[in-house]
């Protein structure tokens, strides 16, 4: 299938209208003015409501389609007992009511929800009502219950955009990959119905949404047949994390893009290893944590038996291999060092992906992508499962702008050489083979990268284009330093006439 090479750009221009903006800002700014002023502590309790007034639209269907139909696709949230803590119910009890109840019924039942019930719940078995009064939580219900809801597309949008506000405060950025890469990353991946997707280190689930969003657009019809319908609500997508925040904001963010029942789970990944997913996902997407250092005793010990080392980018690298199925595909961001380290972890590993897997890609990065969270120089590393090899030719990409100033503002800017990545990637095995090392992007052989001993840094193969510089014979210099020198003395001795 060939890459729709707008797609990345038109997921990134579709913007939440000034109105809805506006609201949201309303909701942002009353949090603040309510003394609640650190970004992720609005985020989370944003979304406990966004939460709660989600479980009353399940209650209400499931009333629809039983008094309609005598039964119902999806189970009741609440109980006849449980009616007043619907979300319908207390935005109309009242501000101290609500209040009181918040505190004494609606939070103690969150806690005890599950996934079969809400498809979120499992994050909420620590959630905390952090509103400080009446007040401010009557304020703040009353301006998310204006908020319009029914449509996907908006629902995704506004989430990002509660989401952007974190960064934008220099608050717990680290949580975030840029959309734009991101995107990227999932248009060469190009997931279609059926992949088991997963995101060992989660986040806010940017990754899996931009993968939901890629499989609606080109393969339509998992929203209109029944069994991949439910493959891609429940089977699809997958997301580990061990903060309990990052948990239920990802969770939103995934149910607010439409997808119903998201697996986003708590996991250490690296201590507790592979061994239950073992073989598992057909398709990783992942921005992994740089220049973490962990005990050995904290790693899982079938990680260690493929690179002993403490570094996290290697050991993320390890896991990935054992989580892909035969066959299962990579896009995953690592720190330059991983590809010119010179230590034994990353020699082996490297020489894995080359020697028993395929590694099709690396595409090197600009160092401020990152910016203004860290400067650290990143590729993003492409490789196929096979545990047989299968490495014939790797490819290259230098991307030197990626639509941004590459400073701590990261402003926007003309110049962009991603919808070009998604050009010549579509003929990395094809025309790229020919292009020269002294292009943006090239091809190199496997031989060429065990003769440099596994080194995947894009400078160890880029040829630079020297000019040629014009070698005159030396006779004619000195004729001509000759003539210039004639030519002073002459114009001296004017100067002498003129003078005298």
């Amino acid at each position: 299938m060939e890459i729709d090479k707008t797609c990345g750009n038109r997921r990134l221009e579709r913007v939440i209208t000034g109105e809805l903006k506006s609201k949201v800002d309303r909701v942002w700014d009353a949090f603040w003015s309510g003394g609640i002023s650190n970004p992720l502590m609005v985020i989370e309790q944003i979304t406990y409501l966004l939460f709660l007034r989600r479980l009353d639209e399940i209650q209400t269907r499931y009333e629809k389609e039983t008094n309609l139909l005598g039964s119902s696709s999806v189970r009741p949230v609440y109980t006849e007992e449980q009616d007043a803590i619907r979300w319908s119910r207390l935005r109309n009890a009242g501000g101290d009511v609500m209040f009181e109840r918040m505190s004494s019924q609606v939070f103690p039942f969150l806690r005890t929800l599950d996934r079969s019930e809400s498809g979120a719940g499992f994050g909420m078995k620590d959630a905390t009502f952090m509103i400080p009064n009446a007040q401010l939580l009557s304020k703040v219900v009353d301006l998310i219950d204006e908020i319009p809801m029914t449509d996907r597309d908006t629902n995704g949008d506004l989430y990002e955009y509660l989401l952007s506000k974190i960064a934008s405060a220099g608050v717990n950025g680290q949580f975030r990959t840029p959309r734009h890469i991101i995107n990227l990353m999932v248009d060469l991946m190009q997931p279609k119905p059926g992949d088991v997707i997963v995101d060992p280190a989660a986040g806010t689930a940017g990754f899996l949404v931009s993968a939901a969003e890629y499989v609606r657009e080109h393969s339509p019809e998992v929203l209109t047949d029944a069994v991949m319908r439910e493959q891609f609500d429940h089977g699809m997508f997958h997301g580990y994390d061990f903060d309990a925040t990052m948990l239920r904001v990802g969770s939103m963010n995934m149910m607010m893009h439409g997808v119903e029942s998201p697996d986003i789970s708590y996991r250490d990944s690296l201590s507790e290893g592979a061994a239950d997913d073992k073989d598992r996902y057909t398709l990783i997407l992942a921005n992994p944590p740089f220049a973490g250092s962990l005990d050995y005793e904290a790693t899982s010990n079938e990680l260690l038996a493929v690179a002993k080392t403490k570094k996290t980018e290697l050991l993320f690298l390890a896991l990935f291999l054992k989580l892909l199925k035969a066959g299962g595909r990579a896009a995953v961001i690592v720190p330059d060092g991983v590809l010119f380290g010179s230590t034994g972890a990353h020699k082996t590993l490297r020489r894995a992906l080359v020697e028993e897997h395929t590694l099709d890609a690396v595409v090197k990065l600009p160092s401020g992508v990152f910016k203004p969270y860290a400067g650290v120089s990143t590729a993003i590393l492409f490789f196929t499962k096979t545990g047989v090899g299968g490495t014939d030719h790797v490819w290259f990409y230098d991307v030197t702008a990626d639509g941004y100033s590459l400073d701590d503002k990261r402003t926007p800017i003309a110049q962009s050489d991603l919808d070009d990545v998604r050009a010549r990637w579509a003929e990395r095995n094809g025309t790229e083979r020919d292009r020269a090392r002294t292009d943006q992007s090239f091809t190199v052989p496997k031989a060429d990268i065990v003769t440099q001993g596994y080194d995947l840094s894009i400078n160890r193969y880029k040829e630079i284009v020297h000019e040629e510089i014009e070698h005159r014979d030396p006779l004619e210099i000195i004729a001509d330093i000759e003539r210039i020198e004639a030519e002073i003395t002459e114009e001296l001795a004017k100067l002498k006439g003129m003078l005298s």
